[in-house]
């Protein structure tokens, strides 16, 4: 009797985890895909304070890095809103 009290509350206590196996893969991803984006946002500056440099105004970083961070944080609001089954 004492024995079967002590593995239910073994198996009481074994921790569950919040999402799936899947949730928590997605969420990998969306992270590197955020961090992607910041990545291709980098660069651009000048050493020389006194000079402008119009790389910070290319394609790049005005058009695909932010958009690429969108895309991360929506793939990680994606992962946290899948339903397990």
């Amino acid at each position: 009797m004492k024995n079967n009290n002590k593995e239910q509350q073994v198996q009481e206590r074994k921790q569950e985890f919040l999402f799936d196996g899947i949730n928590y893969k997605i969420l990998l991803i969306g992270i590197g895909v955020i961090a992607l984006g910041f990545i291709l946002m980098s660069g651009g500056g000048s050493t020389d304070p006194n000079v402008f440099n119009e790389e910070i105004f290319n394609f790049r970083r005005i058009r695909l890095a932010p958009t690429t961070v969108l895309i991360g944080f929506g793939i990680t609001i994606y992962s946290i809103f899948k339903k397990s089954k």
